[in-house]
């Protein structure tokens, strides 16, 4: 699909260059860094919903103070390396 952006020189200029020492179109560059981006800030939207999920069923997930406890004296008082 073609699509027209604008962007700083700078930018462009970098982006230019960039495309000339991996010797690939800027097409395929373009491509290759909004892939790259989308990948990145979907682990984010994932922990997001995520988060979300647990924030609203907090409760459920709540550990009792019993255990929790417990589960602390478990520990082995040792110095970690």
């Amino acid at each position: 699909m073609k699509t027209a952006i604008s962007i700083q020189d700078d930018i462009f200029e970098a982006a230019e260059e960039a495309a000339r020492e991996l010797r690939i179109s800027r097409s395929e560059l373009y491509a290759r860094a909004v892939r790259e981006f989308v990948a990145r800030h979907s682990h984010a939207n994932i922990t997001r919903r995520l988060n979300r999920i647990y924030e609203d069923n907090a409760q459920a997930f709540a550990l009792d103070n019993r255990l929790a406890e417990m589960q602390s004296r478990s520990i082995e008082r040792d110095k970690w390396k």
